[in-house]
């Protein structure tokens, strides 16, 4: 369940804030974490994203089944929907081509992106809707459609249609510095996080506080306070669940249909791990009860 935005890499040791619920309880949180610190959350930010394109439908705004050539110019003919894209059937590739390994989307802004999208056709991998493929490229093509569809910038569009909706304040692309919570480096000095502000935002460039991302899971598949969770979340029998990884951090979020959930995120620590973290919280709170 690995997110593959994100290379791999040695892990080291770092505390990290696990919230969990088996119903009743408080956030169990490490230390050196705070609940009150921005944090990044990878491609959790998806999950926004996909659950503003929902809304926006609901809303008449769009269409899931709507081309993407109806609001972005990219090349005619692709076959290419919102729909594929939030469900990573758009036969794009997972990342947009000549990225780096030191900070992948640093040159990947929106005149970039604009440049891929008239040859869309000549990037696909496979014609859409025939096979999944995880995308970040097709997140960032799904949040510039976003955009262009509500005439207004991808973070005042997940404000109206999401966050706002579901009272979360503390989520945003841009904490105050003050408020972050860096992964801590060689001899403890803050790293620098991958530059994720550009046209990869709506793949995976949000921060949250770990409690307004855990408000975030259960507001949306505990409570389904905007109905039916969006096609973005992953699922496995009675689990749905959602990953992230950046740079330097690593999250994991679930929920399980009797209103169990998880949220995990850590730094400077193997997805992987992160992932096995977040589903065994789930397996012994159901052995528990």
């Amino acid at each position: 369940m690995k997110d593959p935005a994100r290379p791999s890499r040695r892990p080291h040791r770092a505390p990290y804030p696990d919230l969990r619920s088996e119903r009743r309880g408080s956030p169990d949180v490490g230390d050196g974490h705070a609940l009150d610190r921005f944090v990044e959350i990878g491609s959790l930010t998806k999950v926004v994203t996909g659950t503003a394109l929902t809304r926006m439908a609901a809303a008449g705004v769009l269409e899931l089944d709507d081309p993407v050539e109806r609001w972005l110019p990219a090349a005619p003919g692709t076959g290419i929907t919102l729909r594929h894209l939030a469900q990573h059937t758009s036969g794009l590739p997972r990342l947009p081509p000549r990225v780096s390994r030191r900070d992948p989307y640093a040159e990947f802004d929106r005149p970039a992106l604009h440049r891929l999208l008239h040859r869309l056709d000549a990037i696909a991998t496979r014609p859409a809707g025939r096979q999944e493929e995880y995308s970040n490229l097709g997140y960032a093509v799904l949040g510039e459609a976003l955009s262009a569809a509500a005439g207004t910038g991808y973070e005042e569009l997940v404000t109206e249609y999401v966050l706002r909706p579901l009272d979360l304040a503390e989520v945003t692309a841009h904490p105050d510095p003050s408020r972050r919570l860096p992964a801590p480096g060689l001899f403890g000095w803050p790293r620098r996080p991958w530059t994720m502000h550009g046209a990869i935002l709506p793949a995976g460039g949000l921060w949250a506080t770990p409690r307004a991302a855990a408000d975030l899971v259960v507001r949306l598949l505990v409570e389904r306070r905007l109905g039916e969770p969006a096609p973005t979340w992953q699922t496995a029998g009675p689990l749905r669940w959602h990953n992230g990884a950046t740079r330097d951090a690593s999250v994991f979020a679930g929920a399980l249909d009797d209103g169990r959930w998880v949220l995990i995120h850590r730094l400077n620590a193997a997805p992987d791990d992160t992932d096995r973290a977040g589903i065994e919280a789930l397996k012994r709170s159901r052995a528990a009860s």
